[in-house]
């Protein structure tokens, strides 16, 4: 780590997409700057004009399907009104000179978290969770086996403005693709190149290196400390059958990802028993985000095997995850122009007040 009185300058290169570079610049923290501030919360439990709440269906697209809890509904799936694919074209291909297009076809729904308008994440039951991925697992399922030509569902959470959230009534997002998103075949491919050299997976890896590695490293000339690290410094969260760790090469300053402690590379295999703990560690890695950085704008997404002839070598190769991302500063024109993330926090640093923070 090159640390110096102006704090830690260095490049991390992340271990899963190599591709991916991470500046960590923690001299950057003291520059002006515009944040993005909390998302202002709406924490009313019902909105007479919100289309999402109890009692407002009819407002809604046309519903998919319902999780009930003494006969009224705790989760709604619907049509997105606004979706960015749709089922009601499936034409061929386009090609003109060096311009290529296909079809967007596909699936865009939402999934209304709870009936509860404002309710945030850390504030809503693990077992309301745990039915809330359940919700993701079944209709995911579905999906997959009413039509084949789709090769990945990806499911995400937007939350704030800064996130891409429009509706403040707690809601997911699923997205059913006939491709599957480069940076999702980035990380299988370079999972399953380092499974071929090494037998194992990459994923499990970095987890057995969070929960056993332990090292000091020293500069040769001076001798000084360079770098130390703990056992357990990158873990946030861990429970049963769920850990939550901060990456090394982390893209923004706060976050995180969920993994299962067992290889597991579809989340559609997921069992029940392992969905409760997931809920339970998620509740707890978003308390923790809140009582450090308090109503941050987010989004998670889940990321999974995808489907086809292409990846079914890769059950042995890719570990599916959860990953978190609080948005809590602007991308600079150097991060877009270059593809360069810049961390004003280390990772090590954020680890530390996440993990030690009383949340009980």
């Amino acid at each position: 780590m090159s640390e110096t009185e102006n704090g830690i300058r260095e490049i991390r290169i992340n271990p899963i997409v190599p591709s991916e570079s991470v500046l960590i610049a923690t001299a950057r923290s003291m520059r002006p700057r515009k944040e993005e501030a909390p998302a202002p919360r709406d924490t009313r439990q019902h909105v007479e004009t919100c289309p999402f709440c109890r009692g407002n269906e009819e407002k809604t697209p046309p519903e998919l399907k319902r999780y009930e809890k003494n006969g009224e509904w705790v989760v709604r799936l619907v049509e997105n009104l606004y979706p960015v694919l749709g089922d009601d074209r499936d034409n061929a291909g386009l090609v003109f000179g060096l311009q290529q297009a296909i079809d967007g076809y596909g699936r865009h729904e939402v999934i209304v978290d709870h009936y509860a308008h404002g309710i945030a994440i850390h504030e809503m039951s693990e077992s309301h969770l745990a039915t809330l991925f359940q919700a993701y697992q079944d209709r995911s399922a579905e999906l997959y086996a009413l039509d084949d030509r789709l090769k990945y569902i990806l499911i995400f959470k937007n939350f704030g403005p800064a996130a891409g959230a429009s509706m403040a009534h707690t809601h997911s997002q699923l997205i059913a693709l006939p491709v599957v998103p480069q940076n999702l075949h980035e990380e299988v491919e370079h999972s399953r190149d380092y499974y071929k050299k090494h037998h194992h997976c990459i994923f499990c890896t970095l987890i057995d290196e969070a929960l056993t590695f332990e090292t000091t490293i020293y500069d040769r000339d001076s001798g000084k400390i360079v770098r130390r690290i703990n056992v357990g410094q990158y873990v946030v969260e861990r429970g049963e059958r769920f850990i939550a760790i901060k990456p090394f090469a982390s893209r923004y300053e706060w976050e995180i990802h969920i993994l299962p402690l067992e290889h597991n590379s579809d989340f559609l295999e997921t069992s029940a028993e392992d969905l409760a703990d997931l809920a339970r560690v998620l509740k707890r890695t978003m308390a923790r985000l809140d009582a450090v950085i308090g109503g941050a704008q987010f989004n998670y997404f889940l990321h999974s095997r995808p489907r086809g002839e292409d990846y079914g070598d890769c059950r042995g190769s890719y570990h599916w995850h959860l990953e978190i991302c609080p948005r809590t500063s602007i991308p600079s024109g150097f991060e877009l122009g270059s593809g360069l993330f810049v961390n004003t926090i280390s990772p090590e640093e954020a680890a530390e007040q996440l993990r030690t923070v009383n949340i009980d």
